[in-house]
């Protein structure tokens, strides 16, 4: 299944723990395994399989013990790999914000 817009936050947490647990099994580690290479218990593992929700920090730790951390670049993309920011006197934002539009209005007391 595609991850898409469309679902919710559950159905893509399930379709991520199903992916996992599929990773999981074809590197034929047990949970057991999986779970003192990346240093959490075999409870935590069950969790993130089962679909339920565990800390991020915990997730990649799973990650980085079935050799996956390279898909981390795909969740988040570096966004100073971007063709655009390669081109010179492109300023580089540090902090979003929203548009404000000049207004006329004056507080009544300038002349």
């Amino acid at each position: 299944m595609i991850i898409n817009s469309d679902m919710n936050e559950q159905a893509i947490l399930n379709e991520l723990s199903a992916r996992f647990k599929q990773n999981r099994i074809d590197s034929s580690i047990t949970r057991e395994e999986l779970a003192d290479r990346a240093m959490v218990s075999v409870s935590t593992v069950a969790r993130f399989e089962s679909g339920n929700d565990i800390s991020l920090k915990n997730i990649i730790k799973l990650m980085l013990a079935l050799n996956m951390v390279s898909g981390l670049n795909e969740l988040i993309p570096d966004v100073f790999d971007r063709p655009s920011y390669h081109v010179e006197n492109v300023v580089v934002r540090k902090r979003a914000g929203r548009n404000r539009k000049k207004s006329d209005w004056i507080w009544g007391d300038e002349q």
